[in-house]
């Protein structure tokens, strides 16, 4: 039998219960935001689908896009596209997957705080693990990926 390690869930398996308020407005501490913008911050997601999954969140607790003002939502679209390309340069990704769930219905894990997912792919990083065993292979540290994308990130705040 074959294991696959993945020790950083289990800051999520041990982590206290769900608190009260929303987790987008609580965390703006430094060590956690890869960009401070106008109208929006860059986080990289700490339960990620990738390394490098990243979500760009306005300042604005709105849960629809649309209540966002136009400077939030254009900030917010170029900001995606900034993130592509540090995300290609830095971790040397092939392409990116793009998009917002908007209500549980749509998938949502935070319903109330409208936010952008920019997940970096890589050719074949989709393989059968997902599929037959349920299980996803992180290949580095969430840490480690911080540092190697803040740099470019301080660059972009420049």
């Amino acid at each position: 039998m074959k294991h696959i390690w993945s020790p950083w869930r289990m800051k999520f398996i041990e982590r206290p219960k769900k608190s009260k308020g929303c987790i987008f407005c609580k965390v703006r501490t430094k060590k956690d935001i890869l960009y401070f913008g106008e109208n929006c911050f860059i986080m990289m997601n700490r339960y990620p689908y990738n390394n490098g999954h990243l979500m760009i969140i306005p300042y604005a607790h709105e849960s629809e896009i649309t209540d966002l003002t136009p400077a939030a939502q254009f900030e917010m679209m170029w900001l995606t596209g900034e993130s592509v390309k540090i995300l290609k340069k830095v971790l040397k990704c092939q392409g990116a997957n793009c998009g917002m769930n908007l209500g549980s219905v749509a998938g949502a894990g935070i319903v109330g705080h409208v936010h952008m997912h920019v997940v970096p792919r890589w050719l074949g990083d989709s393989n059968f693990m997902p599929i037959i065993a349920g299980t996803k292979s992180m290949p580095e540290y969430l840490e480690a990926t911080y540092k190697k994308l803040k740099p470019a990130f301080v660059k972009l705040a420049k």
